[in-house]
């Protein structure tokens, strides 16, 4: 009984210190924040809050237009979070739970481009907006990630071990077509594993940094992570103010992962339960 409880002591003992571990980085984002960039340089550092919070937020407003890039990356980051749902999760039923001619070939080939590097599409990616007339505007930020291998890699994975087949045989008997099986039947079983791609996707779309800041070419409508590059100039590097404009922008995402956070985790217990 003691050994148990000194073990399990332990074990919580090392979660604690994992998770302070994780959260510093926050903190400290937090702490510089509300401080200016002078007292950043103090020996020792400082770690406590600072009154300098409300007059970095002036100065950030002031330098780059914070809610209009904000508002893009929302618009982008929501489109493309749904989209990416629809899709990557009604291609993962019919690679799962449905036999069509070249199934195995279409999905080594998908598995095939989930291996190649971001980079090599950009110059293709970028011609094809061209041509399009998309360059500069948010079309050419949500419709290339409308739909994304891993997705449907990891939902395909999911559906084979949450949807029963004997549960879409009898939707078959009863004469329920494709899409009614996959909506009232596959959806409600997958939940979990759509809540865990919707925080991804939303974190990732949330902070891509290298094709909007190679595709939006207007200055005036940019993104939130491109908006705030600039605030890095050659010659004077105001880290109050970066880290200001970091805080405010890890917020939403703050707030996202708490939402679907939730939902994850009630619905996986739910899932444990029945099972």
């Amino acid at each position: 009984m003691i050994a148990t409880r000194l073990r399990a002591a332990a074990l919580h003992l090392v979660l604690v210190v994992g998770a302070l571990i994780s959260l510093f980085p926050f903190y400290w984002t937090a702490v510089m924040a509300t401080n200016t960039t002078k007292e950043m340089y103090q020996v020792p550092p400082r770690v406590t809050f600072g009154p300098a919070l409300f007059e970095n937020i002036g100065r950030l407003l002031s330098s780059i237009d914070f809610f209009g890039s904000m508002l893009n990356t929302l618009i982008v980051a929501s489109c493309t979070t749904a989209l990416v749902l629809f899709f990557d999760s009604i291609a993962a039923f019919a690679f799962a739970k449905y036999e069509f001619p070249g199934r195995r070939i279409m999905f080594g080939l998908l598995l095939l481009t989930y291996m190649l590097p971001m980079q090599l599409a950009l110059i293709p990616q970028f011609v094809i907006m061209a041509e399009l007339g998309w360059v500069g505007t948010l079309n050419a930020l949500i419709v290339p990630a409308a739909a994304n291998a891993f997705g449907i890699f990891w939902l395909r994975q999911y559906i084979k071990g949450a949807v029963p087949d004997d549960v879409l045989a009898a939707a078959r008997i009863d004469g329920a077509g494709f899409f009614r099986q996959y909506w009232h039947v596959g959806l409600p079983a997958i939940r979990p594993g759509l809540a865990f791609l919707g925080i991804t996707t939303f974190i990732a779309a949330w902070n891509d940094y290298t094709w909007p800041l190679i595709v939006m070419v207007d200055p005036s409508n940019l993104t939130l992570q491109v908006a705030l590059s600039q605030l890095n100039t050659v010659h004077n590097l105001d880290y109050s103010l970066v880290l200001t404009g970091a805080l405010l922008a890890v917020l939403p995402l703050a707030v996202v992962f708490v939402l679907f956070a939730r939902g994850f985790i009630r619905d996986a217990m739910k899932g444990a339960l029945r099972g």
